[in-house]
């Protein structure tokens, strides 16, 4: 008898699963867009200067902060997910990220901010893992590749609409406090998440197994998997590197660029990137189910590759072109968040999965660190240009180009129970 079954038609709980999970990751998203947009205003205001060499320090020990939170609550988040369920984890973990998002309200210096960027950033760590796990163990196998790109999405979604919200009230050193207390309204979700949507019925299942032998990392770290986890961890670094260390800057360029003189070019170009990040997340998986999902992260590290290295070196005013490789950098670069959704629950077993890709994905976060402070120091060498740093922090998809051949391929199989 199969002890986690696989649903043959779609209900309501699968519906309700979706939305949560989608929703949940919607907002983590916001979240996540919410300091790129706000950080120099912010800065600007806390330091009392209009210098980009100081900025771009703080932008990368706060970046850094945000992402070394969020590694280790991808994982304390997916050990949760796995002992207590997939649905009660992901809503204490949307209410850490948005109810401290709020306190942002009244920093007073660049580390009150990077404190709260890193408190808040335990529960954005975890939302990813868990939300995943709950929907690829909720609906039938053949959806995957589809809702993979619909789950790396829907956090550019809630990019988008951190533009959209910057673009109607435009985010200046005098007006960036009232963002924090916007960010916070997503709590109200985590409600409706424990009260209406199922448990997993794998995780269920799961649970009624004989437990293994020794603690969940030791299995994770085990000879079975340690191969996959390393790799997992590989691979999401170098996206992670490329997005935080460069991608993410684009807002802090744009500002530069018009010099501070259009309070909308900021918005702006978050909203084209947001746009290309849903297209890059939608079309990655379907190219992972049609090609294989190794020729297929080739083929991402490929074109990040290009496209980044001529839009750092090329691009050098703020208008229409840079748009365009706003848009097409951010579909190259974000394209990564729709394959992984798709790869990585592939990896590993039913009772391990939430805690080993939330593990995968957010020790991404620590490398990620080190690219984002490196970006940070980069922009102060090269005397404030975040282009110059930009591109050297994206040749990181050289790396991934000739390690995902040591990987496994998964196309066609079943998730591993």
């Amino acid at each position: 008898m199969n002890p986690s079954p696989e649903p043959v038609r779609l209900g309501r709980s699968q519906w309700l699963v979706l939305a949560a999970a989608g929703l949940g990751w919607l907002f983590d998203g916001y979240e996540i867009g919410l300091f790129p947009l706000l950080a120099r205003p912010a800065l600007q205001d806390i330091l009392g200067t209009a210098g980009d060499t100081q900025v771009g320090y703080w932008m990368g020990i706060i970046t850094a902060f945000f992402l070394v939170g969020a590694a280790f609550g991808g994982v304390v988040f997916g050990v949760l997910g796995d002992r207590i369920g997939r649905v009660r984890a992901m809503a204490l973990s949307i209410l850490a990220y948005s109810l401290v998002t709020g306190f942002g309200y009244f920093a007073q210096t660049p580390m009150h901010l990077a404190v709260v960027r890193g408190i808040s950033a335990l529960g954005m760590g975890g939302q990813w893992a868990l939300g995943v796990a709950l929907v690829m163990e909720s609906w039938p196998e053949r959806w995957r590749p589809v809702l993979a790109g619909l789950m790396g999405a829907a956090a550019n979604v809630g990019f988008l609409l951190v533009g959209c919200t910057g673009r109607l009230h435009p985010v200046t050193p005098d007006s960036w406090r009232w963002m924090m207390i916007v960010a916070a309204l997503p709590a109200l979700i985590a409600v409706g998440v424990v009260s209406f949507v199922p448990e997993s019925e794998r995780w269920k299942a799961s649970k009624n197994q004989p437990a293994s032998p020794g603690n969940v990392f030791g299995e994770i770290f085990g000879p079975s998997l340690l191969r996959k986890t390393v790799l997992g961890i590989a691979f999401a670094s170098i996206s992670l590197i490329g997005t935080w260390g460069a991608v993410q800057w684009l807002p802090l360029w744009a500002d530069q660029l018009v010099a501070g003189g259009n309070p909308a070019a900021k918005a702006d170009t978050q909203m084209t990137q947001a746009f290309g990040a849903i297209v890059g997340s939608l079309v990655a998986p379907l190219i992972g189910a049609r090609l294989g999902r190794r020729p297929a992260f080739f083929l991402l590290c490929v074109t990040s590759l290009l496209v980044c290295g001529a839009m750092f070196r090329l691009v050098t005013a703020y208008g229409g072109v840079f748009l365009l490789a706003a848009f097409v950098s951010s579909a190259c670069t974000a394209s990564f968040y729709g394959w992984f959704p798709l790869y990585f629950p592939e990896l590993f077993p039913t009772r391990l999965r939430a805690t080993a890709q939330g593990l995968c994905y957010n020790a991404g976060r620590i490398f990620a660190a080190v690219g984002a402070l490196t970006q940070g120091k980069l922009v102060g060498y090269f005397g404030g240009s975040y282009s110059r740093a930009g591109a050297v922090v994206t040749l990181v998809y050289l790396l991934g180009m000739a390690l995902i051949w040591l990987a496994p391929e998964t196309k066609g199989k079943p998730l591993p129970e």
